[in-house]
């Protein structure tokens, strides 16, 4: 079972890039979308053999999220059922046999840090909706969770540790996630890979210069992590300041 994750960041504009050579070649069971930056219908966009699922932002050409998938699940959910949350498309969850599947768009801190407060309360939000899936069934979350866990996870550290993704904060909230209960799939398989990361500004030659961070995850339930074969990133994949990340799984049914 072969899954793929990308913060698409527009995807009217991703699909003028070569969107659609990456999705037709990689072959994926499932395809998860962050910030899609549009509704349903807003492009030409209906990948045969695949049923689609949406959750876009109230407000228009923000945020958003997307599941490509070839088996129809057991159920679908949008958002994580709280109110406060709810509004910006951020999650969208399908349960199969075996699993359920999440994709997140977690908010951004934001420039001076505007926004952390709100997302230390989503965070919290977030770990107990999951948890509430996990008590049911193995849970695979993906996404862009805007965090480098650890240093190893961008290239700048230290000039780092108080801008938006790489606070004190995140982290401890990223690490209370997975000591909870949950596995970062990639350093399951490359704990000491350096220069391995998953988003590059725009500014200053940046991903040309690999000067990125890995922010974008696949995390597992801890007792589906044998299940685990392969986790990387598609670091050579253009079209959004993002690249993919993949996850193939066995022993899983859909």
């Amino acid at each position: 079972m072969k899954l793929i994750s990308w913060n698409v960041n527009g995807l009217r504009a991703c699909l003028g890039k070569g969107f659609m050579d990456y999705f037709s070649e990689i072959q994926a069971d499932f395809f998860c979308l962050q910030e899609t930056k549009m509704q349903q219908g807003q492009a030409e966009f209906a990948p045969e053999g695949y049923l689609q699922y949406w959750n876009s932002a109230e407000k228009k050409g923000y945020s958003g999220t997307a599941i490509m998938a070839r088996q129809e699940p057991i159920s679908v959910a949008y958002g994580i059922g709280v109110e406060e949350h709810d509004h910006e498309g951020r999650v969208i969850t399908l349960e199969y046999k075996d699993f359920y599947l999440v994709t997140v768009y977690t908010p951004n801190s934001q420039r001076e840090l505007a926004r952390l407060a709100y997302r230390m309360t989503w965070e919290d939000a977030f770990k107990a909706y999951l948890h509430q899936l996990d008590e049911k069934k193995p849970v695979i979350v993906c996404g862009d969770m805007n965090v480098a866990h650890r240093e190893i996870d961008l290239k700048n550290p230290k000039t780092n540790v108080k801008n938006a993704g790489f606070t004190p904060e995140e982290r401890e909230k990223m690490s209370t996630l997975l000591d909870s209960g949950f596995v970062d799939t990639f350093r399951l398989l490359h704990p000491d890979e350096k220069d391995r990361y998953s988003w590059w500004s725009y500014m200053m030659k940046s991903r040309e210069r690999n000067i990125g961070w890995r922010i974008d995850y696949f995390l597992v339930s801890e007792r589906i992590a044998k299940n685990v074969k392969v986790a990387d990133i598609h670091d050579q994949i253009m079209g959004s300041d993002h690249c993919p990340v993949i996850l193939e799984l066995e022993g899983l049914e859909a």
